[in-house]
C-alpha cells in the first residue's frame, strides 16, 4: 500500500535526494561561495583570474562512483587549500561547519587551473542502495535514478534565485576503459568553457569530451514518465 501511494504521488528516491541536497546543503552554502572565493582571490590574486569560475563545481558521475580523495582518483588533481568556513547552527548543532576545497587541475601543457570542486554526495546513497540486498536496488535502477537526480537537481537550481551563478554541474558517464586522467579532463573542459564564454579564446579550441552529457541528452535517456520505475530484485 505504501509503495502504491508513493507511485501515485510521484515520490521517488532521486526526487527526494535532490530536494534534500538542495534544501539541506546547497541552498545554505551556494549563496556564500562567491564571497569565499573573493576573499581567497584578494589574498591570491594570480590563482583565480577568471571570476566566472568562482563557483562550486559539482561532480555528478552517473555510475554513482564517488571517490573520497580526488587526488587518488586523478593525479592531475591536487588539493590546494580550503576556502573560508561557513558556520551555521542547524538542527540542534551549534556552529556546524561547512567548507569547500580548492583544487589545482593540471592540463596537458602543465598549466594549472584552479577551482572549488566536490562530488554530489547523495550519489553515495544511491550507490550504497545498489550494494544492499535489503534495498532491492539494481544497477539499472541506480543508473535511472542517477539521471533523474541530475535532471531534478538541475531544475531546482535553475529556479533558485539565491543560487544563480554560484554552481556548475558536471555530469558525465565514465567509459568502460580505465583512463588515468579522465576526471581532470572533464573538469578542465568545463573550466575552459567558462573562460571561453566570457573572453576571447586564443589558439586551439578545447576538445569536447565524448562523455560529458547535457540536460537534453539525459532527457532522451530518462523515461518520459515521472512515475518511479518499479524496483527489481536483482542487486549489483
Amino acid at each position: 500500500e505504501v509503495s502504491e501511494m508513493s507511485e501515485k504521488s510521484k515520490q521517488n528516491v532521486a526526487h527526494g535526494l535532490a530536494w534534500s541536497y538542495y534544501v539541506g546543503y546547497l541552498k545554505l552554502v551556494l549563496p556564500r561561495v562567491k564571497k569565499s572565493m573573493e576573499e581567497f582571490s584578494r589574498a591570491n590574486p594570480n590563482l583565480l583570474a577568471c571570476r566566472e569560475t568562482w563557483k562550486l563545481h559539482i561532480l555528478v558521475p552517473l555510475s554513482c562512483d564517488v571517490c573520497d580523495d580526488l587526488e587518488k582518483a586523478d593525479s592531475n588533481i591536487q588539493y590546494l587549500t580550503d576556502l573560508t568556513e561557513i558556520t551555521l547552527t542547524r538542527a540542534g548543532t551549534k556552529k556546524r561547519v561547512y567548507k569547500h576545497s580548492l583544487y589545482a587541475i593540471r592540463d596537458e601543457d602543465n598549466k594549472l587551473w584552479h577551482c572549488a570542486v566536490e562530488y554530489a554526495t547523495p550519489l553515495q546513497s544511491l550507490y550504497a542502495m545498489s550494494q544492499d540486498e535489503c534495498a532491492a536496488f539494481s544497477r539499472e535502477d541506480r543508473l535511472e535514478q542517477a539521471k533523474l537526480f541530475y535532471r531534478t537537481l538541475e531544475e531546482i537550481l535553475q529556479g533558485s534565485k539565491e543560487c544563480a551563478g554560484t554552481y556548475r554541474l558536471i555530469v558525465y558517464e565514465e567509459s568502460g576503459e580505465a583512463e588515468t586522467h579522465f576526471l581532470s579532463r572533464e573538469i578542465l573542459w568545463h573550466l575552459r568553457q567558462q573562460h571561453h564564454e566570457y573572453t576571447v579564446y586564443e589558439g586551439n579550441h578545447p576538445h569536447t569530451p565524448s562523455t560529458t552529457l547535457n540536460s537534453t541528452e539525459l532527457n532522451l535517456q530518462i523515461s518520459k514518465s515521472d512515475l518511479p520505475q518499479p524496483l527489481r530484485s536483482g542487486c549489483f
